[in-house]
């Protein structure tokens, strides 16, 4: 009896640390949705309000799930006032330990600023422009992606050589915009039978199957072809969300931005923001 009792408490201090354990990455996940980063020249006062400006839409963008509020011209008030929403901010020099390159010292090098705003305060700018904060789990984004210039036609994978900029171009999309991304292996996709060419056919619960290990709650699909004339990447973008197929495109633009409009216009979709093609 008592060899079960001390069972039975172990379990219970198992169980209440996975609880807490938890609670802390919501908690984590929560505040970092309230955190932004942009690069300035130099910690001088000038350049740091304009950081704080341009960060604060991102994070109005990422609490609210909004792309749009990017380019409307209400925030040019908030923006020139951002300094007193912000509860703290930091630098890191992009040229840590390295010489300085002129007798300019610091003031032209250039530096990650990060900063953090007052929750409370940034709901409140949301609900002054008509919208919500999203607090409802967002779900994880299985992204499947065919890229394709010229002859060469691939798609974007966890471990693939060839997709190794295009990996850190999404995970860069995807914190900026408060989302959650997994990809599928090569050896995923050759077990699954999905290739490139085929992308478009494939049933989005297919797609998703194939990342639910990893965690991937619903698929978002991409195909991006380069165009010579346009110096840049046509891109069209589906996700399937409460039994509604969306559908946006995106022409001449880098792969980097193609993926920042990508998860937006999903971010768009799933927090209940309206349809990404539409709001173009």
């Amino acid at each position: 009896m008592a060899a079960l009792l001390e069972t039975g408490r172990n379990f219970i201090a198992i169980l209440a640390a996975a609880v807490i354990c938890c609670g802390s990455a919501a908690a984590a996940a929560e505040d970092s949705l309230y955190r932004a980063q942009t690069v300035v020249t130099g910690q001088l006062e000038p350049n740091r309000i304009l950081g704080f400006g341009t960060c604060l839409v991102d994070v109005l963008i990422k609490v609210s799930g909004q792309p749009e509020l990017a380019g409307d011209r209400r925030l040019a008030a908030y923006k020139a006032k951002a300094k007193e929403f912000v509860s703290n901010f930091s630098y890191h020099d992009q040229f840590a330990g390295k010489p300085h390159r002129d007798e300019q010292g610091t003031r032209d090098r250039p530096y990650d600023l990060t900063v953090e705003f007052d929750g409370k305060q940034v709901d409140g700018i949301l609900g002054e422009l008509g919208l919500k904060p999203w607090t409802s789990q967002r779900p994880v984004l299985g992204v499947f992606v065919e890229m394709r210039q010229g002859a060469k036609d691939y798609m974007v994978t966890s471990d693939g050589t060839e997709s190794h900029l295009q990996r850190d171009a999404l995970a860069a999309a995807a914190d900026k915009r408060g989302m959650r991304v997994v990809l599928p292996s090569a050896a995923e996709l050759a077990a699954s039978g999905i290739t490139a060419a085929e992308l478009s056919t494939v049933p989005t619960a297919k797609l998703t199957s194939v990342v639910v290990p990893q965690g991937g709650q619903t698929a978002l699909v991409g195909r991006l072809v380069w165009n010579d004339k346009e110096l840049g990447w046509a891109t069209q973008w589906q996700i399937d969300w409460r039994r509604k197929s969306y559908k946006w495109q995106v022409r001449g633009v880098s792969f980097d931005e193609a993926f920042r409009r990508a998860i937006g216009g999903a971010a768009q979709v799933l927090s209940g923001n309206g349809d990404p093609e539409r709001s173009k």
